[in-house]
């Protein structure tokens, strides 16, 4: 068995094994449950295949014909279940192993007569697997090694009900290898449930984060991160490349301007068909497509060739999205670069990530334009083109060519043919990799100007307008502090004679008076430009000496008479107390206490009997009416057409006639 493994490494060009590789397949290690710290791209997937292939085949050094599954191998995502799927198959091609695959996307049906027809090693992804065996599809009661690759990005993912219901299938000895880049309290949680005296084994690699990667933190300015993700593929040229977005919307867009601007481009994201997703990473492999742009989820576990760059276009959420990211470069021994597109606002949020992630970044700018023409002219004279030799059919062309056109022309064709073929790189605003400490001011001179917050002062307007006056910079100018009525300002000793000169004798700007001042003002008393709201006065308050007037209505607040009850609630600033109304006073009368209940009372004016005048127009008319005539009938309105109907039908009856005249119809 080990000699068929061993023929199959030696001729994928396996001379030495990874640390991870050899710490897995100890032998004193043979059958044991293992929990495996390891960074990505560091060959687990050729590890965990030596560490359950002595379980799998036992004595033997091939495998029986194929029944019921004897390995299972779970990994987060579709791309890597089928990577390690592959990575199986020529693992134990010599061994006469049947690896099937699980995983979402694809036909199930297709998938059930792979399993019916018996499988040595399945690799599923979680909940395709969990339908599987809710449908009966497949008997993992045969199993004798199970593998969770990237447990800690599918307990991430939320599979954590998936994996129990998963392994509560499986035979209670199998040998549980346990994969994860990192060990939280939930893969411990996991590993203390599923696995028996599990070994731990954390390789080197994890404790030197990805130490064949170059991490560099490009600023850019706000508006120019799509410009600066243009300008870092053409300054490096990688054979392939893949560039990080946050979500399906901003794939979109970058793959489409990328596109536009002539790079051979990919895009990669959850709302694809695996078909779709497949045939991309195929373009990729097969060099039909150089760049891939992709999404956290879509891009995990993939293996690209050659794939040397990677390009945060949008920070992750969290560091460890950024070391999955990172991974997909500097795989098996290559060199690779991820670079980290960091505009003004995500300054912070990068260095945090870094800091978490343990990663020491090259901060700076991204490359320009002229950058990028100096790394085309060094990848022009070191092309293997000059050294190649000439076939005679152009060896007959170049003679032709040589005969008609001048070196310089020649040349020059060759520069044009060159930049047709790439994209041209972008110019970019200037942006700083680090804030820069401000200088102190030194010698200064303070001025006045007549022109306050009242006339509309305002330090973005001021600015401008003493640049140009005075015929300096934005520089030379300190502090300006601006009051109600004038501004303060600020301007260099070393400019003084230069600004005094161009004022002239008038010393004005824009018709407002500037005046020199021999000391400095007191900037804690002058503030720092804006209105002062706490020495502006209230609308209640009144002057010195000016007693306020009582916010509520009722009774006079003086003291209350001697002898009347009081009541202690109400009270003045000095605690003397306030005149309520007591129990018996009128509500709302203003007539103040009631009489006492021993007094005799007033007895109540009878009211009128009903008919004799309508209580609402009582008048001083000798009919007992008011001279506006009778109140209108009860029920009715009392607009002028009423009344004009009222009185036209009094009259009508008077005269024995209809109630009423009728109305025109029309």
């Amino acid at each position: 068995m080990k000699n068929l493994i061993s023929d199959a490494l030696n001729e994928r060009g396996y001379d030495t094994l990874t640390q991870v590789q050899t710490a897995v397949s100890a032998p004193e290690l043979e059958g044991a449950d293992l929990l495996v710290s390891a960074q990505t791209g560091s060959g687990k997937t050729v590890g965990f295949g030596l560490a359950i292939a002595p379980v799998l085949l036992g004595e033997d050094d091939t495998f029986g014909p194929a029944s019921s599954p004897l390995g299972l191998v779970i990994a987060p995502t579709r791309e890597l279940a089928l990577q390690v799927k592959r990575e199986l198959i020529w693992l134990f091609a010599k061994t006469g192993a049947t690896v099937a695959s699980c995983v979402g996307g694809m036909d199930m049906r297709d998938e059930r007569r792979a399993l019916a027809r018996g499988a040595h090693v399945v690799v599923a992804t979680p909940g395709r697997l969990r339908d599987h065996v809710m449908r009966g599809s497949i008997d993992l009661t045969a199993l004798r090694s199970v593998v969770l690759d990237e447990a800690d990005e599918m307990l991430d993912l939320g599979f954590r009900e998936d994996l129990e219901f998963i392994l509560d299938e499986t035979p209670k000895d199998r040998q549980t290898l346990l994969f994860s880049a990192t060990v939280p309290k939930s893969i411990a949680t996991l590993a203390e449930r599923y696995q028996k005296d599990a070994q731990r084994i954390t390789t080197v690699a994890e404790k030197s984060q990805h130490s064949d990667i170059q991490y560099r933190a490009m600023a850019v300015a706000p508006r120019d991160g799509e410009n600066a993700i243009i300008n870092v593929l053409r300054f490096f040229e990688a054979p392939n490349a893949i560039i990080f977005c946050n979500t399906r919307a901003m794939v979109s867009r970058l793959a489409t301007r990328l596109s536009n601007r002539g790079f051979s481009v990919v895009a990669l994201s959850g709302e694809l068909t695996q078909n779709e997703r497949s045939n991309a990473l195929q373009s990729m492999r097969d060099g039909r497509a150089r760049i891939c742009v992709a999404t956290d989820v879509a891009a995990r576990g993939i293996d690209l060739p050659k794939l040397d760059l990677v390009i945060h276009a949008e920070l992750p959420n969290n560091h460890e999205t950024l070391l999955h990211r990172s991974g997909r470069t500097g795989r098996a021994g290559r060199k690779g670069v991820s670079t980290l597109i960091v505009p003004p606002s995500s300054r912070k949020k990068a260095e945090r990530l870094l800091r978490f992630a343990k990663l020491n970044a090259e901060w700076g700018a991204a490359p320009t334009a002229q950058e990028v023409h100096a790394e085309d002219q060094k990848r022009i004279f070191a092309d293997d083109i000059w050294t190649q030799e000439p076939t005679a059919n152009e060896v007959a062309l170049a003679e032709e060519l040589v005969e008609k056109f001048t070196p310089a022309q020649l040349a020059t064709a060759y520069l044009n043919l060159y930049h047709s073929a790439h994209t041209a790189p972008e110019e970019l605003s200037a942006a700083n990799s680090k804030p820069e400490k401000r200088e102190p001011f030194g010698a200064s001179v303070w001025f006045t100007l007549a022109k306050g917050r009242d006339k509309g002062a305002d330090p973005r307007h001021l600015l401008p307008m003493l640049c140009k006056a005075g015929n300096i910079t934005k520089n030379d100018i300190g502090a300006i502090r601006i009051q109600d009525d004038k501004s303060y300002f600020e301007i260099k000793q070393t400019q003084l004679d230069g600004f005094l000169k161009t004022l002239g004798s008038a010393m004005a700007i824009e018709g407002f008076a500037v005046e020199q001042l021999a000391n400095a003002p007191d900037l804690a008393r002058i503030g720092g430009g804006k209105p002062n709201y706490k020495d502006k006065p209230r609308k209640f308050d009144k002057p010195d000496g000016e007693a306020r007037k009582p916010h509520r209505k009722g009774p006079p607040k003086d003291r209350a008479p001697d002898g009347q009850k009081k009541n202690p609630k109400y009270k003045w600033k000095d605690d003397t107390e306030v005149h309520r109304p007591i129990k018996g006073t009128v509500k709302g009368s203003g007539k103040g206490p009631a009489k006492p209940n021993d007094e005799e009372r007033k007895p109540r004016k009878a009211k009128k009997p009903a008919g004799d005048s309508p209580k609402s127009h009582k008048a001083a008319g000798a009919d007992g009416y008011s001279k506006k005539g009778p109140p209108p009938p009860k029920g009715k309105s009392s607009s002028k057409k009423n009344k004009a109907r009222a009185a036209a039908k009094a009259i009508a009856k008077a005269k024995g006639g209809d109630s009423a005249p009728k109305r025109r119809k029309g």
